[in-house]
């Protein structure tokens, strides 16, 4: 909020435009503009130096030059990726951890639930990315504040939304909740539903069965 000018100049189509335009990739790296800062920090991992100390260091060394300030996200980031080529693959090796990929600390492999036998969103019939006709609907779930999370249902014809509280974001909780307020409806309004691949329509096909919609998942990684 406060990026985009606070509670007393935010405007949703203003914040809209600004949010697009950081999003766009790729974005020039701080490393590749700053040769300088580039080599202090070489030097340092050359160093043994962890990026946390490297960042540390930066900050007390030059603490009125902003342009020699780098976060350890950063850092590694410059590490990881291998695209940008501004370390060699040696520097990454100094890392003490000697990991070949970067996770956040608290990173846990996916356990639990899958998308199984989940239907691509490829396999939708070309009418209805136009729009033309109703019945095919969008879903997402909301996660607020103090565990609370908010299901919704958009037809794409008509903009029809539908909100539903659900008390989780478990699968069986979703699922009952979404089927309950979906069968109400005319089958003008459904046909099918379109999700990401969040694991709380992990049992989608019972939801296909209470309501008789297909349901269609988004890309792996492409929730748009």
């Amino acid at each position: 909020m406060n990026k985009n000018g606070g509670t007393q100049r935010y405007r949703a189509t203003v914040a809209d435009k600004s949010a697009w335009k950081r999003a766009k990739r790729p974005k020039p790296c701080l490393l590749a503009q700053n040769i300088r800062l580039k080599r202090l920090v070489a030097a340092k991992l050359n160093a043994n130096w962890s990026p946390e100390q490297i960042s540390g260091w930066l900050k007390l060394t030059y603490p009125d030059d902003e342009g020699l300030r780098m976060s350890r996200e950063t850092i590694y980031k410059s590490l990881f990726i291998q695209t940008r080529g501004l370390f060699c693959k040696e520097l990454r090796n100094r890392l003490r951890t000697q990991r070949k990929f970067r996770q956040a600390k608290k990173h846990k492999p996916a356990t639990g639930q899958q998308i199984i036998a989940g239907v691509s969103i490829r396999e939708k019939p070309a009418y209805v990315e136009d729009r033309a006709i109703p019945r095919h609907c969008e879903g997402d779930l909301i996660c607020g504040s103090k565990n609370s999370y908010i299901a919704t249902v958009d037809e794409r014809q008509s903009r029809f939304t539908i909100l539903v509280k659900v008390d989780g974001k478990k699968t069986e909780g979703v699922v009952s909740a979404l089927s309950r307020q979906m069968v109400k409806l005319p089958a003008l309004l459904k046909q099918s539903l379109t999700r990401d691949r969040g694991t709380e329509m992990a049992t989608h096909q019972k939801f296909s069965v209470s309501t008789n919609m297909d349901v269609h998942f988004c890309d792996p990684s492409s929730p748009w």
